[in-house]
């Protein structure tokens, strides 16, 4: 098996130096600076757990199958123990990291046609009842950045406890000066820093894994990041 931590080893180093890359593209394309410092802080990091996770579902997946028969009793009940506990990392993943990967788990539960039940069982299970919720602060930050002023003085009213939040916004009830009530939707404020750095950061994992480990093909994935991420408007 010395083959598989020399692999382990090479995809460990191009994950360094390929997301060293997407960090410094990313910040260098940021037109505010809050943001680049956030990026900087947070994309290696967020690089580093993906890529660990990826590495340890790949390892479990060649190490627990290596050497029994396709289509055995043994290898099949060996595989959904695997299964299990990809699904489960992947989710502790998705909890960690928030924002897009909170959205892709609740879309991984809804993919029986694709992904083992394993997986959407357990995505099913923990993930779609948890959505973050941003502070009012969060909510100030993203009015001030994109409208130019706080929500108190867009509108007349603004209640600042939201009515519903989703993986990717939440609602808030308000009022406007003419006295129609309105509905507001706030995107949560991470979503916006870190959606590119998110998408690129999966890429890379997804497709340097899948180099080293052919029989780990999940950029299948790639795709169903993109389908979570928030569309400009």
């Amino acid at each position: 098996m010395a083959w598989l931590w020399r692999a382990g080893a090479k995809f460990s180093l191009v994950a360094s130096a390929v997301g060293g890359g997407v960090t410094t593209a990313l910040i260098a394309t940021s037109d505010d600076p809050e943001t680049a410092l956030k990026l900087c802080a947070t994309v290696p990091h967020r690089l580093f757990r993906d890529a660990v996770t990826a590495a340890n579902i790949a390892f479990d997946y060649e190490y627990s199958l290596w050497g029994l028969p396709e289509g055995s009793i043994e290898r099949e009940r060996i595989k959904h123990e695997v299964h299990l506990r990809s699904a489960q990392k992947l989710q502790d993943l998705c909890f960690k990291n928030g924002g897009v990967y909170i959205k892709l788990g609740q879309h991984l539960g809804q993919l029986e046609y694709l992904v083992p039940q394993e997986y959407v069982q357990t995505m099913r299970e923990s993930m779609l009842n948890k959505c973050p919720v941003s502070s009012y602060e969060q909510v100030c930050n993203v009015f001030k950045k994109e409208l130019g002023d706080t929500p108190d003085k867009i509108f007349s009213e603004f209640d600042p406890v939201p009515i519903a939040s989703a993986s990717l916004a939440q609602v808030h009830v308000a009022r406007m000066h003419d006295g129609q009530k309105v509905a507001v939707k706030v995107q949560h404020t991470h979503m916006t820093d870190t959606a590119a750095a998110d998408h690129a950061t999966v890429e890379l994992v997804v497709n340097t894994l899948h180099r080293f480990f052919p029989s780990f093909d999940y950029r299948w994935l790639i795709d169903e990041i993109s389908e979570s991420l928030p569309k400009a408007s």
